[in-house]
């Protein structure tokens, strides 16, 4: 059995990468620990790799077409780890789920439609609705025993009108693993006010030991009846630089509409190395995964161990799934600026600001990546720490 070294520190500063390139244009400065954008440092897997390789030996690099091997490679991934029962005229590729929100919005809402989603939220789910014209509706999450929840009476109501449920499932931010039951209330209140359900499960690869990710098409026949699910190997195997993902969809009508769409703009053929990634990844992947979810699962428990002995006024909600942990430094007495300022100008570490997943009622919170090997998380948190308790 290979042994993945997920220790080893990887230069990507000139790589044209997007977490390390653009921090000179984004902040006025490189001598900053990037631990935002949402890719992993963890060097990506061999055996993607060596397929990468294996087809550049072939060297025409004309129009391409998804392989049956990449269908029965993805159908067999959905339906051992998420119970789908996918035949492969169910399903269709998208290049990247961010496009594929954008794709259902344009397809399957109109102008000034209303579109739901809970906060905080991974941005794009509430920029989206905005620049195509939707109405935007926001239903805030509670923290209760330091993970979100859903404030299912806020849900009800705010679903009056409203045309389609963008899901976080698993949430992001924060990967909290929400349970049948919890999916079933929401599609029990999506089906009684007639609303459709985009199920984004990027991170449904990344739940971690101990918990258990519930595909949402699968927990009803209504669910499986309203939603489209999203799902793609491109965070669970750090290739998302190749913008592979999926779509699948249940209901007859709802795919031929949909697919149809994307059909017309012409987005099934992809690219190669995003079918050739995709297929060995989940040929190939069970053990490399494995091997991975415990390093990250030992990440989010050094996370919380730092936090109780050296910042315990912060207010963490910790991944069950994924490497994205929400912190709230509200009880350090600073502002949302002062906060953002010390952040980037003292600790040296970049964070995504907690405001642009849902406001200003999210000032002086901040996502943490921890993506990364552990002594680049143990170095930003001393430097947090030291910019944090100073004062």
């Amino acid at each position: 059995m290979t042994h993945y070294n997920f220790d080893e520190t990887i230069e990507r500063k000139g790589s044209d990468c997007f977490k390390w390139d653009a921090l000179p244009a984004m902040y006025g400065r490189e001598d900053l620990t990037p631990m935002w954008v949402a890719d992993m440092d963890f060097r990506s897997p061999d055996f993607v790799m060596d397929a990468i390789r294996k087809r550049c030996e072939h060297e025409v690099l004309g129009y391409t077409m998804p392989s049956e091997d990449y269908w029965q490679a993805a159908t067999t991934w959905l339906q051992k780890h998420y119970n789908i029962q996918a035949a492969k005229e169910e399903l269709h590729f998208i290049p990247g789920i961010v496009a594929g929100i954008a794709y259902t919005l344009l397809c399957l809402t109109e102008p000034g439609d209303k579109v739901l989603v809970t906060t905080p939220v991974y941005p794009p789910f509430l920029n989206l609705p905005k620049e195509s014209r939707r109405t935007l509706v926001c239903s805030p999450l509670r923290i209760t025993d330091g993970h979100f929840a859903i404030d299912f009476d806020d849900l009800e109501r705010k679903a009056e009108g409203c045309k389609l449920f963008i899901l976080s499932n698993p949430h992001n931010p924060a990967g909290t693993v929400w349970g049948k039951e919890v999916l079933q209330k929401i599609a029990d209140i999506c089906e009684r006010k007639g609303l459709l359900v985009i199920s984004d499960e990027i991170h449904a690869d990344l739940t971690l030991p101990g918990h258990h990710h519930v595909s949402y098409s699968t927990v009803s026949e209504a669910a499986a009846r309203h939603s489209l699910t999203f799902m793609a190997p491109s965070k669970t195997f750090n290739i998302a630089g190749l913008g592979s993902s999926v779509c699948y969809i249940a209901n007859p009508d709802l795919r031929k509409r949909f697919f149809g769409w994307l059909d017309a703009l012409g987005v099934a053929g992809g690219n190669i190395f995003a079918f050739t990634a995709a297929e060995a990844a989940f040929k190939q992947g069970e053990e490399w995964l494995r091997q991975m979810l415990d390093y990250l699962n030992d990440n989010v428990q050094t996370l919380d161990a730092f936090l109780r002995a050296k910042m315990p006024k912060v207010k963490a909600v910790l991944p069950e799934a994924s490497y994205l942990a929400w912190l709230d430094f509200g009880a350090y007495g600073l502002t949302h600026k002062e906060l953002a300022d010390r952040l980037i100008n003292e600790a040296k570490v970049v964070l995504n600001d907690g405001t642009a997943f849902g406001g200003v009622a999210y000032q002086r919170c901040f996502r943490m990546n921890l993506g990364c090997p552990k002594a680049t998380l143990l170095d930003a948190l001393e430097r947090i720490e030291q910019m944090i308790n100073k004062q």
